[in-house]
């Protein structure tokens, strides 16, 4: 039996372990057979390890020094699956991703200042940098304010999440079709890939109203299978081809705003429906609210430019709302920026005990 050094987390809407890097072996196969043996996966209940039996329950944070100019610290996420050996590290995850800062912070890959702190992370799946601003009043991470979130009790302190320059998280396109707006087996989608790829349809295209509630659309199989065979398809016009066993494109569905926001959104993770909404989820849809031609757009009660480009949407989900601030160059479109607040918790620090050896894992492409 051996164990590990790690940090359990709630990061905005979802938990899981951190690690260093440098705690886990540097191969793959390795690696990914420990995070399958810490979690318990190949159980529904994960009764064997630490994962919560949900897939916002089952994520992993790998956090080192910083391997691209620019960025103070690398994050790699793991999407562990419940019931099935396996990983999967194409995507990122925004929630996770709240819990970066503070955890970088206070495992000294980054100095704190006062009364705040930002750094840039590096997100090792997409490429990408995201600046975090996290509450360090004398040089020391507080995890108690007053910032609220749906999806999570009680108040806590604000994490602000900036993403720079998200198009293109792993097509390098935000549009990887080359178009807005595509047709499946006679059904209008559109594919996006904005901080995470997504297929987006409307609701009523599918039979829905898009204000179900999440148990309601995961106990309908003829819809999980109708909306898993569009996005098999949209995956494969995305350029990433057979998408069975990976995460990405999530799909999701979309309808008009219901509580006076600018569209309703249920986002799946890809074959159960989250019960909030994921950070990059949050982002790619405002963004495709912003985007002519798009089944977002079509949807959306989009609220107009303020003077400096920008503008806040608000996207109602399953536990509430979501708001997300988009830069966006009013001549060309193009999003330049885009912010939202978080909130992350520290749970527990120890070491995850490990059976020796471990079976290894076959990790996802």
């Amino acid at each position: 039996m051996g164990s590990i050094p790690c940090v359990l987390m709630r990061g905005g809407t979802s938990r899981g372990p951190f690690f260093l890097a440098s705690d886990l072996p540097q191969d793959i196969a390795q690696r990914d057979a420990i995070l399958i043996a810490a979690l318990g996966s190949g159980h529904p209940l994960q009764i064997d390890g630490i994962g919560g039996g949900n897939p916002l329950t089952s994520k992993v944070a790998i956090c080192g020094p910083a391997t691209k100019p620019g960025a103070d610290v690398d994050y790699l996420f793991a999407q562990v699956d419940v019931s099935r050996r396996t990983v999967d590290t194409s995507p990122n995850c925004g929630n996770m991703l709240a819990g970066v800062g503070p955890f970088a912070l206070e495992a000294g890959l980054v100095t704190a200042s006062h009364p705040r702190s930002r750094l840039v992370i590096h997100n090792v799946n997409t490429g990408k940098l995201i600046e975090a601003t996290v509450e360090t009043p004398n040089g020391r991470v507080t995890y108690d304010g007053a910032a609220q979130i749906d999806g999570v009790p009680g108040t806590a302190a604000p994490i602000r999440l900036t993403f720079l320059d998200a198009a293109g998280a792993k097509t390098g396109k935000l549009l990887p079709t080359g178009q807005a707006r595509d047709v499946i087996a006679d059904t209008a989608v559109t594919c996006i890939d904005m901080a995470v790829p997504m297929m987006l349809v409307a609701a009523t295209a599918l039979g829905k109203t898009g204000q179900e509630r999440p148990a309601e659309l995961d106990a309908d199989a003829a819809f999980l299978t109708q909306l898993e065979t569009l996005r098999r398809q949209a995956g494969a016009r995305m350029g990433f081809g057979d998408v069975s066993e990976r995460v990405v494109p999530k799909p999701v569905l979309l309808a008009p705003p219901a509580q006076g926001g600018t569209i309703t959104a249920r986002y799946f993770m890809p074959r159960t429906c989250h019960t909030a909404l994921a950070i990059t989820g949050a982002i790619g849809i405002a963004t495709a609210c912003c985007t002519p031609g798009t089944e977002a757009y079509r949807l959306a009660d989009l609220p107009p430019l303020d003077a400096e480009g920008r503008r806040t949407l608000i996207i109602e989900h399953p536990s509430g709302q979501i708001a997300v601030e988009l830069e966006q160059d009013p001549e060309t479109g193009v999003i330049h920026r885009a912010s939202l607040l978080r909130t992350a918790r520290r749970l527990f620090e120890g070491r995850v005990l490990v059976a020796d050896p471990v079976e290894t894992a076959v990790p996802t492409p």
